[in-house]
C-alpha cells in the first residue's frame, strides 16, 4: 500500500482474564474511517478450568463486530438474542441509544482444553443515526461474498468494495476486507479503496515500496489512491476502512457519542443500572471508577 502514514504495533491489555493485543484507538489516531476500537483476541489456549467470561456490559454509540479465527463465543444480549459465534461468521451487534451483551465459552466447552483467536471491532455510528434502536445481525461465512484472484483468496466481511456487497447491514460507507494467500503474490486493488483505510497484518509479511512489514502491525494510509502490496507466503491480511466523519467522537469505556452529555447520561444509567437486562445473565460489569464523578443512587 502507497503513502502509509502511520504503523501501530499491536499493545498488550488485560481486559479482565483475558489478554489482548489493543490497535485501535491509538494517541494521534483514534479512529480510521469509522473504526474507532480493534482489539486482537489471542491466540489464547485455554485449560479445562480457564474460560472466556466477559459478564453483562453496555455499549452506545456503534456497531460491534465479532469475527473469529478459531474458538466459539456464546454471545447473549438485552434483545433476547442467544447465539454461538463459530470461526468465519460474522457477529454484528448495533448498540445505537444503548443495548447490553454478555460473551462466554458455552458450557459444552467450559470443561475441556480450548483455542480462542480473533478480532473484536468496534464501527462507530453517523451522527443522525447513534440514538437508533438497538439491533443485531448474524451472519454465516457462506453469506459473505468471496473470491478468489491468481490463487489469493478474498471475502468481503463487511461494506462495499470491489464491486462486492456484504450482507451485514452497516450504517456508513465502509469495508472490511480478508486476504489471504499460501504463496508470495502481488496484490492490486488499484484505486478502489475510499475514504481512509488501513491494513492489519495477522500471519506472514507485506512489502511495499521496498518496506516489509510484518504480523500484528496495522498500517494506515490516509491517501488511498493506489493500494499494491506483494504478500509473503502463507499470509492472511485485513483491509479496513471508509469514510471519516465530520464530528470527532468521544469514547469512554464500551460508550462511543458525538458528544459528553450522552457519554454522561449512559454513565448515569449504568450506575443506577436503567439498561434492559441481558435475559438469564445475573451480574454485570462495574463502571470504571476512573474519572467518574458520577455519585452511585
Amino acid at each position: 500500500m502507497s503513502n502509509i502514514n502511520l504503523i501501530i504495533e499491536e499493545r498488550p491489555r488485560n481486559i479482565g482474564n483475558f489478554m489482548v493485543g489493543r490497535l485501535l484507538p491509538f494517541r494521534g489516531k483514534k479512529m480510521v474511517g469509522p473504526f474507532i476500537f480493534i482489539d486482537h483476541m489471542g491466540p489464547a489456549n485455554m485449560n479445562d478450568h480457564q474460560n472466556m467470561d466477559v459478564p453483562p456490559h453496555p455499549h452506545i454509540g456503534l456497531s460491534t463486530l465479532t469475527y473469529l479465527f478459531e474458538g466459539i463465543v456464546m454471545h447473549k444480549d438485552s434483545l433476547g438474542t442467544e447465539i454461538e459465534i463459530t470461526p468465519g461468521q460474522v457477529n454484528w451487534m448495533t448498540a445505537g441509544a444503548g443495548i447490553v451483551h454478555s460473551e462466554r465459552t458455552p458450557e459444552y466447552l467450559r470443561h475441556s482444553d480450548k483455542i480462542l483467536h480473533g478480532l473484536q471491532i468496534w464501527v462507530a455510528l453517523p451522527k443522525e443515526m447513534e440514538q437508533m434502536e438497538p439491533e443485531f445481525f448474524h451472519a454465516s461465512e457462506a453469506d459473505l461474498p468471496h473470491w478468489e484472484v491468481d490463487s489469493v483468496a478474498f471475502k468481503l466481511i463487511a461494506g462495499s468494495l470491489m464491486g462486492k456487497q456484504s450482507p451485514v447491514p452497516v450504517f456508513s460507507p465502509l469495508y472490511y476486507l480478508e486476504i489471504k494467500s499460501k504463496e508470495a503474490k502481488s496484490v492490486k486493488i488499484g484505486n478502489e479503496l475510499y475514504g481512509e483505510a488501513g491494513i492489519y497484518i495477522l500471519e506472514g509479511s507485506i512489502e511495499a515500496e521496498g518496506n516489509t512489514y510484518l504480523p500484528k502491525q496495522l498500517l494506515v494510509a490516509m491517501d488511498t489512491n493506489l493500494c499494491e502490496f506483494t504478500m509473503a507466503e502463507n499470509t492472511t491480511v485485513y483491509i479496513f476502512g471508509g469514510e471519516p466523519f465530520a464530528e470527532d467522537r468521544f469514547i469512554y469505556w464500551n460508550f462511543v457519542a458525538t458528544s459528553q452529555e450522552l457519554i454522561d447520561k449512559a454513565k448515569e444509567n449504568w450506575l443506577t443500572q436503567s439498561f434492559k437486562p441481558v435475559p438469564g445473565e445475573t451480574g454485570f460489569v462495574p463502571l470504571p471508577e476512573e474519572n467518574n464523578n458520577l455519585k452511585r443512587k
